[in-house]
């Protein structure tokens, strides 16, 4: 039997990674709340971005492939918490990369929409995203 916390978190990940490959920034826009903030940590170490400064970069890459998969989610009234193992390929300032990460994403119902408010991006474990087909 499907889970519906599930379902609503696996279509707002579906959404969000379409609206990334097309470069879609006004369905970005409506998906990501205005409070937005992604929290990362990576090879060069921990890093912040604004939703204003994550919306430039993605208008400066190239997404040729996203992989999602909800690993757990958690709902509340207003608040979702979703972990995802997520793989993309993508380029970046001339740079052709290839990651495989946990993500937690916070989604918030503000204004009777569901928007992502945080992302937590941090590398996977070894192993982590082999079989990743994309949700």
């Amino acid at each position: 039997m499907a889970n519906p916390k599930w379902e609503v978190i696996e279509g707002l990940e579906r959404e969000w990674r379409d609206a990334l490959c097309s470069k879609d920034i006004k369905q970005l826009q409506t998906l990501v709340h205005q409070d937005f903030v992604l929290i990362g940590t990576r090879s060069t170490g921990p890093f912040m971005m604004s939703r204003d400064e994550w919306l430039d970069a993605i208008q400066r890459r190239d997404v040729f492939e996203i992989d999602i998969e909800v690993q757990d989610a958690t709902a509340l009234k207003d608040v979702m918490i979703g972990t995802v193992h997520a793989r993309w390929r993508l380029k970046y300032l001339g740079r052709q990369i290839e990651d495989c990460v946990v993500l937690t994403d916070v989604w918030v119902k503000d204004d009777g929409r569901w928007q992502a408010i945080r992302r937590h991006s941090t590398p996977a474990p070894p192993g982590a995203c082999p079989d990743l087909k994309g949700a």
